[in-house]
């Protein structure tokens, strides 16, 4: 698309100049939008988790499988404060509709570990959940160390929970295409992060992978900041200190 002065919503007199005699276009146009009523909603779709034979929902397996995996960690019965953080992640997991999500992501985890591929032990805001430790999606326990749950899923400012997972780079193809199997290809998707450098900051790192003194990255930083951004013959006007 090339932008040029006319690319704006015009007037009804400017689209009268372009269609001279046609006023049905002015019409017809404001009767298509006036039948338009589409309205979108913010609704996640999350795949079904396969759910065994005596299991009625995933609220219900997920529960089944956080208090047998947190009595695996904590020993049986459980302490009074796992318990009580326990219901209370679990309420808050349930009431949200995330508890396939739990049990997806344990489930590919699982499956990698089961194939000898290293994984994780946690990170980022997951490790605070006592249901991830239990379900072994984490390896870090929260009470010991005080995480809070609510950085991961807070009550009361609901979105989508996010688990950082390590896979080992050279078998996570595995991991995904296991994940493809069984859920199926459309209910996949890879996602990737670009990320750029200003020249000075490449500068700078480059700089430090050759061992420059830090005093010496510093000039070269700044010379290279200073030089002229104009060209001239083609070719772009360099200080002294930059060349060296």
């Amino acid at each position: 698309m090339k932008y040029d002065d006319g690319l704006y919503f015009k007037s009804a007199d400017e689209v009268r100049k372009f269609f001279p005699g046609r006023e049905d276009v002015l019409t017809n146009t404001l009767a298509i939008a006036d039948a338009v009523d589409v309205q979108f909603a913010k609704k996640y779709y999350v795949p079904s988790f396969p759910l065994p034979a005596g299991v009625e929902t995933e609220n219900d397996l997920l529960v089944q499988i956080s208090t047998e995996g947190a009595k695996e960690r904590y020993g049986s019965p459980l302490p009074a404060n796992v318990q009580e953080r326990l219901d209370y992640e679990l309420g808050v997991i349930t009431k949200t509709g995330y508890a396939g999500y739990f049990l997806i992501t344990a489930d590919f985890i699982k499956a990698a570990r089961d194939r000898g591929i290293p994984v994780g032990p946690g990170r980022g805001s997951a490790a605070g959940s006592l249901v991830a430790y239990a379900t072994r999606i984490t390896d870090v326990c929260p009470l010991e160390f005080d995480l809070l749950f609510e950085r991961f899923l807070n009550p009361e400012r609901v979105s989508m929970p996010d688990v950082d997972v390590d896979f080992c780079f050279e078998r996570r193809g595995e991991v995904i295409e296991y994940v493809r199997q069984k859920y199926g290809k459309d209910s996949v998707g890879q996602i990737v992060t670009f990320g750029t450098m200003k020249s000075r900051a490449a500068v700078k790192d480059v700089g430090r992978t050759l061992g420059f003194s830090a005093r010496r990255n510093r000039r070269a930083g700044k010379a290279h900041s200073q030089r002229a951004e104009q060209f001239a013959d083609g070719r772009p006007k360099r200080s002294r200190k930059c060349r060296k």
